[in-house]
């Protein structure tokens, strides 16, 4: 308690922070003292926290996105920018909670979603509540108000109850004991990619891979899993729908130089790839880069193909401004995990971090031709409700992290580094 001497009463502190006993009679009554003890155990709240260099750069994102918008689907831009105050509202709600609740809850917030996913995979639902898209069922209606995606829901509520697992665990760190979380992973990614969702589902593994490291696993442990993952997911290829198939061969084709499959699934990737290029270094503008995104026909160019839309407004200098808030918005998300002294929190928060990092790698990846297209949205820039409405939520919860600071009596956290290294 020392350096506190203004909260207790003089004598009180000073026979707290020197160990002398506290003699003679004292001029504070119970109350006083009752008092004095509520004002140490209140929750600290620090204004001063990098967590808002998240905020600045979610919002920046979704101004970005909402010009964007407007470039290619004027009428999506109004109703972006409804769904943006309705994020923003979200991630004050969420701010507001301690996310020590969240931690309390996020048992039945998984039990939820995973009915949830279930769900909408149930044949016999309606289609006025589960109406296939594209030929995937990833969407409920409820009629006259809203329309959401569970696997959004499905992200947050992963990342908050592996971060109850990996701070109430230990053996962890041995490798027979990563296979807890692998299950805990591998089952909203089995429902997710059964929609079916192949990017969505996976989003999990390098959020679990970053979560791990932090809280301290063996990295050759590690090593081994991914190399584990990339032989599963290689195997998983015959379970794969048609269509995942021949994005993956439309993909092969681009390497390999052939233009067998560019009017079919290759069409979509290859004008996306046009259209970045077309922007040059600092794009053709907002009129000019409308009629181009038009003649081109880029499928999905509000939503999924969103990066290509900002390439050809702004160019490469707009694609590297909009890079910069993924890493400021990452920064900002470490320095706050770097700052909490709760096991908790800092998972959280790394955990929620490399979901968003994690997405944006991927829908730019399949822009440029680097990976296949999976209908993947840029976080806080495509067009989508609950997308947008969704990420939000999770900067409010790193926002959470970050304003909340121990309690003063608070019982010392457990560090991961207390833990035994061992085999």
């Amino acid at each position: 308690m020392k350096g506190e001497g203004s909260i207790l009463p003089p004598r009180l502190n000073s026979a707290i922070t020197t160990g002398e006993p506290f003699r003679g009679r004292s001029r504070y009554s119970p109350a006083d003292l009752q008092t004095a003890v509520r004002s140490i155990a209140r929750p600290r709240i620090s204004v001063l926290t990098p967590a808002w260099a998240c905020v600045v750069a979610a919002l920046g994102l979704s101004i970005f996105g909402i010009l964007a918008i407007q470039s290619v689907a004027p009428a999506e831009a109004s109703r972006q920018v409804a769904f943006l105050c309705l994020g923003v509202i979200a991630a004050a709600g969420a701010t507001v909670v301690h996310y020590r609740v969240y931690e309390f809850f996020s048992p039945l917030m998984m039990a939820v979603v995973l009915m949830l996913l279930v769900f909408v995979l149930i044949p016999s639902v309606p289609e006025s509540i589960v109406r296939p898209r594209n030929g995937a069922r990833r969407w409920i209606t409820i009629p006259g108000l809203l329309e959401f995606q569970p696997s959004e829901l499905a992200k947050i509520a992963y990342v908050l109850l592996l971060g109850v697992y990996l701070t109430t665990r230990r053996h962890y760190r041995h490798f027979l004991g990563i296979s807890a979380p692998l299950v805990l992973t591998f089952i909203p990614m089995a429902l997710i990619l059964k929609e079916p969702d192949l990017g969505t589902s996976l989003l999990f593994l390098p959020t679990l891979f970053a979560m791990l490291v932090v809280a301290g696993s063996r990295l050759h442990h590690l090593l081994i899993i991914g190399v584990l993952g990339l032989a599963l997911g290689a195997s998983m290829y015959p379970v794969l729908e048609d269509h995942q198939k021949e994005r993956i061969a439309a993909l092969a084709d681009h390497w390999t130089g052939k233009r067998a499959m560019l009017q079919d699934e290759g069409f979509q990737g290859n004008k996306a790839m046009t259209l970045v290029g077309a922007g040059q270094l600092t794009g053709l503008g907002g009129d000019d880069g409308r009629i181009l995104v038009t003649r081109n026909r880029l499928p999905e160019d509000h939503n999924d193909m969103i990066f290509a839309v900002v390439s050809v407004r702004w160019g490469f200098l707009g694609a590297v401004a909009m890079w910069g808030m993924y890493v400021l918005l990452g920064l900002g998300a470490i320095l706050t995990a770097a700052q909490t002294s709760e096991p908790y929190g800092r998972l959280v928060v790394i955990g929620l971090a490399a979901m968003l990092f994690a997405q944006m790698v991927v829908n730019t990846g399949m822009t440029v031709g680097l990976l296949p297209i999976t209908g993947m949205t840029l976080p806080f820039v495509s067009y989508g409700g609950s997308s947008l409405i969704s990420v939000w939520v999770m900067v409010g919860i790193i926002l959470s992290v970050g304003l909340r600071w121990p309690q003063y009596l608070a019982r010392e956290a457990r560090d991961f580094d207390t833990f035994e290294t061992e085999d």
